[in-house]
């Protein structure tokens, strides 16, 4: 798989302010009564056109390079989530997620801390991530796949797959028919 590496000392004045601000909105959303107008309007600030309707992200929540992040329609994040999303993260349609998720679509390269390596995470539609999974750069978890609390992901779930453990292990296929 493709990634683009970024290294941190060459980030532009520019990019260092906008980081700036985005910090500052999750600080502000982080201390912020959840599910009122406040609330979602410092979430439209930080995402901008990048969150579908209905979706719900639940503070406290962390991470960087917010402008990278891509979240469908009726898609729900519970607490304490780590979106690190320098190397991308779209989220499609119905995926819900536990308390205490991270998804890490970054990485730092080990002979050099200042160097990002940064690989898309894509979850798709209708997905499950148990409490406390993360799932690391690259990734892709497919349709209607649960990742099980917990799990440490580290190479792509199919559709319909069940991944549990450390490193997570495909442990079974759903029935594909009883999602229609």
């Amino acid at each position: 798989m493709d990634f683009e590496r970024v290294d941190m000392r060459l980030m532009s004045e520019e990019e260092m302010i906008e980081a700036g601000k985005m910090a500052e909105i999750v600080f502000k959303l982080n201390h912020t009564m959840p599910n009122t107008d406040e609330y979602n309007k410092l979430l439209k600030e930080l995402l901008g056109d990048n969150i579908g309707e209905n979706s719900q992200i639940m503070a406290p929540i962390a991470g960087a390079a917010f402008d990278h992040l891509k979240i469908g329609n009726n898609v729900f994040i519970n607490s304490n989530s780590l979106l690190m999303a320098r190397g991308g993260i779209t989220i499609e349609d119905d995926v819900m997620m536990a308390a205490n998720v991270q998804l890490l679509s970054n990485n730092h390269d080990e002979y050099d801390r200042q160097v990002l390596t940064c690989k898309p995470i894509h979850i798709k539609k209708g997905a499950w991530i148990g409490a406390g999974a993360s799932i690391l750069p690259g990734v892709t978890i497919g349709e209607y796949a649960i990742v099980g609390a917990g799990a440490i992901v580290t190479k792509d779930v199919g559709d319909y797959e069940v991944a549990v453990g450390v490193p997570a292990k495909i442990v079974k296929t759903l029935d594909k028919d009883k999602f229609e």
